[in-house]
């Protein structure tokens, strides 16, 4: 089981942005292909592009918090010592995790006013919370991964380690 979690921390969101990023791509293509040949689109594909792509920019969110990806200015971290570097991680952390909770928070807030209710989309005629989930679930995700990154900078603080920097864009 240890295995299993392990497998799904280090990989969970990159399968789930597979999945989303393939089913964008092949229902984008068969629209383009319906709408040059057929002189037809559906509002379906419209629609199931339109919330795969949300679903990928909210798992991406917090798949970017887990690797420390996010677009961050670093010029002065450069310049100051490994405790103070961890120290202002953790800050960063916690400023984060603050604002996903109240982020959290709102966003559940609208999936609960869609089930009460009961709207659904326009082409697919399904429930909107399935689509409106995507929000919280990607703050719960990013709350979850800031919690493991806070944790990691302080094993690492406490151990005198380097704290962990995430890959450079330009290096």
């Amino acid at each position: 089981m240890p295995r299993i979690l392990d497998a799904l921390n280090r990989n969970a969101e990159r399968w789930a942005l597979l999945v989303f990023y393939v089913m964008l791509v092949i229902t984008m293509f068969i629209e383009v292909l319906r709408r040059e040949i057929l002189s037809y689109s559906s509002i379906w594909g419209e629609e199931i592009v339109r919330y795969s792509f949300i679903y990928l920019a909210w798992i991406g969110a917090a798949s970017a918090v887990r690797e420390r990806g996010h677009i961050r200015i670093d010029v002065i971290l450069q310049y100051v010592g490994r405790r103070v570097k961890a120290l202002l991680y953790i800050f960063g952390d916690i400023v984060m995790f603050a604002v996903a909770l109240v982020a959290l928070y709102w966003s559940f807030e609208t999936v609960i006013v869609s089930a009460k209710f009961g709207s659904v989309t326009h082409g697919l005629r399904i429930s909107q919370v399935w689509f409106l989930s995507a929000v919280p679930i990607g703050f719960a995700l990013v709350c979850f991964r800031l919690v493991q990154s806070f944790l990691r900078d302080l094993s690492d603080l406490r151990h005198g380690r380097s704290v962990y920097e995430g890959d450079k864009l330009f290096d």
